[in-house]
């Protein structure tokens, strides 16, 4: 889905009910996970609570901008294989030749996508089903990528095949 406000794109990944339990009985809330991107390097998840779907939905995707990160994307790849782990969930993104599409699955490929990867391979190591896991440990192997500082844009990097 398109965000009119921002012009991200977002994509809820889970919705579901949670309980507090307090002296006068249950308060039922509900949590949203939101991935968004804007299909050109920059991509976060958020994950929020609300009193209703559409209000936990919007407090995620301000949640996922506002916590966003940016990734270098080189002729439609990343530049080199990364791994991310959180609790079980353990990811491993490899990059690819152009043309090769985007080789992944679950929510990785929901992450690769909203960032902008076209050419990419990922598999899920880990023993978790889990889609909020394998997000979280998705967006911390591509941390990794922006802590080196390479940021090459595609048009920079046209010009130096030229």
């Amino acid at each position: 889905m398109l965000d009119r406000k921002t012009g991200w794109e977002y994509k809820v990944v889970e919705v579901k009910r949670v309980t507090r339990v307090t002296r006068g009985g249950k308060r039922f809330k509900i949590r949203a996970v939101v991935i968004a991107g804007n299909k050109k390097g920059k991509v976060g998840i958020g994950i929020e609570k609300g009193l209703d779907v559409s209000e936990a939905v919007n407090k995620a995707l301000n949640s996922a901008i506002k916590n966003s990160i940016e990734i270098p994307i080189i002729n439609g790849t990343i530049p080199y294989e990364v791994t991310g782990k959180i609790s079980a969930a353990k990811v491993l993104i490899k990059p690819a030749k152009a043309g090769r599409g985007l080789i992944a699955g679950g929510t990785v490929r929901i992450v690769l996508e909203l960032a902008g990867v076209e050419n990419a391979s990922a598999k899920i190591l880990g023993v978790t089903k889990n889609p909020l896991t394998n997000a979280l440990s998705a967006i911390k192997a591509l941390e990794k990528l922006s802590k080196y500082g390479i940021n090459i844009t595609p048009k920079e990097n046209a010009n130096k095949s030229d």
